[in-house]
């Protein structure tokens, strides 16, 4: 089992910076990739960015120049750099990792909140 912990959320006036990070524990091995999703209100989570254990990175087009996501394989954390937020970047942010053995395990944390007021 891998235990994944956000941290970094709150409240933001549009075009400020946040900075969401998120740290794995337990079983952490054979980890592939990671990366964050958001949920807002009455929407469907959907995928924000992932940065793969080689370091490719892969952005949503509505996050593209304004998110970068990085990763530490040696401290098992990942982290979103949020620049330029706007109002529509409200949501509930989740963390997550993909474990690679026999089979392929994804996690997810439990999430934090961002809101971005206008």
């Amino acid at each position: 089992q891998v235990q994944l912990v956000e941290s970094g959320g709150g409240l933001v006036q549009a075009g400020g910076s946040l900075r969401l990070s998120c740290a794995a524990s337990g079983s952490i091995f054979s980890i592939d990739a990671m990366g964050w999703y958001r949920q807002a209100p009455g929407k469907q989570r959907e995928l924000v960015a992932t940065i793969t254990s080689g370091g490719t990175t892969s952005y949503a087009d509505s996050v593209k120049g304004r998110f970068t996501i990085s990763r530490d394989n040696a401290k098992n954390t990942v982290n979103l750099q949020m620049n330029s937020l706007k109002p529509e970047d409200t949501a509930v942010y989740y963390c997550t990792c993909t474990q690679v053995t026999i089979a392929r395990y994804v996690y997810w944390g439990q999430g934090t909140q961002v809101t971005v007021s206008s």
